[in-house]
């Protein structure tokens, strides 16, 4: 995600934290950096002219008492950036025991369908018992997508293949949509804001009230997100805007800012194609995440939404067996790559990027090991994932497991270090880890990494 302009920020921060001297030469050589990847990151050229005048402005300065004026501009670049994608987080106020209904809108391709099903599946992991009403009746495929997406993973969904009017659909299934306390809406999408897309919408919005409006945008059109969050804000009254497809473009960053300038605050964005990859955006964290530096809520999220809450209450009691590790590695699977989680833990992406050398293809080699850590545990005896400790005192079951799973005895010796590892680290109840630590831990992932 915006990969070029967090290393382009970085390498900025560390020619700035090594020099002897800060000077106006350091200074221009560090704009440059910052321009060039803000520009291929699709950001408005005024705002790169404004963030760059405003760096050199407090490189001239004088120093604040106390604070090195190397500090100062680190930390200006970091609040600027978060700035301009929108300072405050904002999230929807939704509550149990009332139906709220949120409309989604959007051009073709907009990815407003997945997202409605992605909403849905959201907020039915925090509690709130959600559904979707499937309103696009001109696109056939729409409702069937729907109905796919229901079946995969338990979503209430509510569509009519037949009914043309989006309206007489909403009345058919008002008494029921009323037990829900989220209902997503699906309307329909237009390859532009065209009259008959507007009467509808509006149609649909005075008939149903929803508590919120939001406008789908693809983050690859970049800065012309501005036009389009403008035009559906200024005819529809928008709320606000998801940013769809973070994952799959460098111009994610013209999409955050553009919509930024058209005050339409950014809700979520979408990282992928699981369901789980949505996640509400915080600007704040978004700027630490593609500095290295994490975005622990936004990784606590996805946890949330790849985990059922009465599993994780076992491990909270510090009960943890080699069924719950099963259970850990099956929600990673479902959060994503270990590059993906790694990126979001404080320190880790840090220490990555600055102390450690890994081999490109190490993090998806940990992926592999841990798919054989859970075919290991899988083949074994109920008795075995309670008590793993008596696997070590017979080698023939050592054995057994290796030969049932299809992996190497090392394989499974190795499973049952990494157990006790994360056991203790459960029985001790620890929230935080120490940048010592965390090297320690980082060495486990592979013998080819080296210290700078």
């Amino acid at each position: 995600m915006l990969e070029k302009l967090g290393k382009a920020i970085k390498k900025g921060i560390d020619m700035i934290s090594s020099a002897i001297f800060v000077d106006k030469k350091l200074i221009d050589e560090v704009v440059k950096e910052l321009q060039r990847a803000l520009i291929e990151s699709d950001v408005n050229i005024s705002l790169v002219k404004e963030i760059s005048d405003e760096i050199r402005k407090t490189a001239e300065n004088e120093k604040i008492k106390g604070v090195e004026k190397r500090e100062q501009i680190i930390k200006h670049l970091h609040d600027k950036l978060i700035e301009i994608l929108g300072k405050e987080k904002q999230e929807l106020e939704l509550k149990k025991g009332k139906v709220q209904k949120i409309m989604l809108l959007g051009l073709y391709g907009s990815g407003k369908t997945t997202t409605s099903a992605k909403l849905a599946n959201y907020y039915n992991k925090r509690g709130l018992k959600s559904a979707v009403l499937g309103l696009d009746v001109h696109r056939p495929a729409a409702r069937e997508q729907l109905e796919q997406l229901g079946k995969q993973h338990k979503i209430d969904i509510f569509i009519d293949k037949q009914e043309k009017n989006p309206v007489k659909v909403y009345k058919k299934f008002q008494t029921e949509l009323e037990k829900c306390d989220v209902v997503i809406v699906d309307t329909a999408g237009r390859h532009t804001l065209d009259k008959d897309l507007v009467k509808e919408i509006k149609a649909i919005g005075k008939e149903i009230k929803p508590a919120y409006t939001i406008l789908v945008i693809p983050a690859d059109i970049g800065q012309a997100a501005k036009k389009q969050a403008s035009e559906f804000q200024r005819t529809l009254s928008i709320d606000g805007v998801i940013i769809t497809r973070m994952d799959s473009t460098a111009r994610g960053g013209g999409a955050l800012t553009a919509c930024n300038e058209t005050k339409a605050p950014v809700f979520f964005i979408t990282t992928g194609e699981k369901i789980n990859d949505i996640e509400t955006f915080s600007p704040s964290g978004f700027v630490s995440r593609i500095l290295g530096m994490g975005d622990l809520e936004a990784l606590i999220e996805k946890v949330k939404l790849a985990a059922e809450p009465e599993k994780l209450e076992r491990i909270k009691e510090g009960k943890f067996t080699l069924n719950e590790m099963r259970e850990q590695l099956e929600s990673m699977e479902k959060i994503g790559s270990f590059g993906k989680i790694t990126e979001m833990i404080p320190g880790i992406g840090g220490l990555f990027g600055s102390k450690l050398k890994i081999p490109e293809n190490m993090m998806e080699a940990q992926g592999e090991k841990a798919k054989k850590w859970k075919f290991a545990i899988e083949s074994m005896t109920p008795e075995e994932r309670e008590n793993p400790e008596i696997i070590e005192k017979q080698t023939s079951r050592l054995s057994r497991i290796a030969k049932g799973s299809g992996v190497s005895v090392s394989d499974v010796r190795a499973l049952l270090k990494q157990y006790k590892i994360l056991k203790e680290f459960v029985k001790s109840g620890a929230s935080e880890i120490s940048e010592k630590q965390l090297m320690k831990f980082a060495k486990k992932f592979g013998k080819k990494m080296r210290l700078k």
